[in-house]
């Protein structure tokens, strides 16, 4: 029950907003007594808490799969945004900036595992697309891995980008490739070259 709690609560939150789901929609819409909600969680603070770490996990547990299929490093960056975009097609508020705003605490807890993982994971990006000679070999593979993560992390801020002038999936790809296009060697922007034309 714990999990279908946590499920539900996800997907409201998400949709919906952290601030606008209370207590009573989430046992509204699962059809369950308020009680059993507390019988899990102490407050609505706590389910937030779970409800973001669980997201989050299933995020992680994603581009982890991806990264195991060893795709070459442009491609791989390529299948990350795909993925990133499916797990957001649903947002319909701005989730980060209401849990930002009315919960700083785990926002910050979730901003520091997201760059945690991302410095993980764009590092190894890095290291493998300069090994392959895709990525230039001058480098400072320690800078670009942070400036790419604040790229993506500041893009989902839509008083910088509202959604009306710059949709989700068009601005993902067009980070992507600004951020590609600044490290690709002459091979890289060859292999680049195919996934622009192939998203046009």
């Amino acid at each position: 029950m714990k999990e279908k709690i946590i499920q539900k609560a996800s997907e409201l939150f998400l949709n919906l907003g952290f601030k606008s789901v209370t207590m009573d929609d989430i046992a509204n819409e699962m059809g369950i007594s308020k009680k059993t909600i507390y019988t899990h969680f102490n407050n609505k603070t706590e389910l937030v808490l779970e409800a973001v770490l669980a997201v989050f996990h299933e995020i992680t547990c994603g581009i982890d799969h991806i990264q195991a299929l060893q795709k070459n490093p442009i491609e791989e960056l390529y299948e990350i945004k795909k993925f990133a975009l499916q797990q957001l097609k649903n947002e319909k508020s701005s989730p980060q900036y209401q849990l930002q705003k009315y919960y700083p605490e785990i926002y910050a807890t979730l901003k520091q595992r997201q760059f945690e993982k991302m410095a993980d994971c764009t590092l190894s990006n890095l290291k493998r697309g300069v090994a392959m000679g895709l990525y230039r070999e001058n480098l400072d593979i320690e800078f670009v891995s942070r400036i790419y993560f604040i790229g993506v992390s500041g893009i989902k801020d839509d008083q910088l980008f509202p959604m009306s002038q710059f949709p989700k999936a068009k601005l993902m790809e067009d980070y992507l490739e600004y951020h590609l296009r600044g490290i690709v060697t002459a091979n890289g922007l060859k292999i680049l070259n195919q996934f622009i034309k192939s998203t046009d």
